[in-house]
């Protein structure tokens, strides 16, 4: 996987399907369905960003990823509910080291939609897109010590917790200590039943 790979196929990302989920592109038409879990502070508790203070501004927010979509340097996909054509969150890569053969991974959820198995779910689709379409070696991903439910979401698709960076983040005022969880290729193959290359 070269930059110019990874920039042609986020330009127009292709629609993931799961039993229950259709992860695609966000679109503008999202931002009540983005606002109803962005504006509500136990969602974004653990997360770099505070909540979305109006609608307006998450149809802004929005509008600006259709720039970056167009650039080819965004890599997350909505969260839609299948039967309900409902955007319930967001879930994809945060960002790539091509040199290395690796990613990490992030994802938020409508609070709505907790303890039902979705974020495994969709966090299980995106690392088999991750290793059996890009290519990957290791895929990570992060949460802030206290977001248990976040590490379970970690351990529930197959990654290992390797340990914690203290005090490595300022965010909201204060220093966060971040939990590091990761799957390698080979692992992941192996638990979900994958043909090795």
């Amino acid at each position: 996987m070269n930059h110019d790979e990874l920039t042609r196929i986020f330009r127009d990302p292709p629609e993931i399907e799961t039993p229950r989920l259709i992860l695609r592109r966000m679109r503008k038409t999202d931002s009540a369905d983005m606002y109803e879990y962005a504006r509500d502070p136990a969602v974004s508790e653990y997360l770099l960003w505070q909540p979305h203070e109006s609608e307006a501004y998450t149809r802004r927010y929005l509008n600006y990823l259709q720039t970056r979509y167009r650039a080819g340097d965004f890599h997350d996909w909505a969260v839609v509910w299948r039967d309900a054509d409902k955007m319930i969150g967001t879930c994809g890569f945060t960002s790539f080291r091509l040199d290395a053969n690796s990613a990490e991974i992030g994802y938020v959820l409508n609070r709505s939609y907790w303890g039902m198995g979705v974020a495994p779910e969709a966090v299980r689709a995106v690392l088999r897109f991750g290793f059996l379409e890009l290519r990957l070696h290791r895929i990570e991903a992060r949460y802030m010590i206290g977001n248990d439910r976040s590490r379970r979401v970690m351990e529930k698709v197959g990654m290992t917790y390797e340990g914690t960076q203290r005090d490595s983040l300022f965010v909201k005022g204060r220093y966060v200590s971040v939990g590091v969880c990761a799957v390698l290729e080979n692992e992941f193959r192996s638990l979900y039943g994958f043909p090795h290359p």
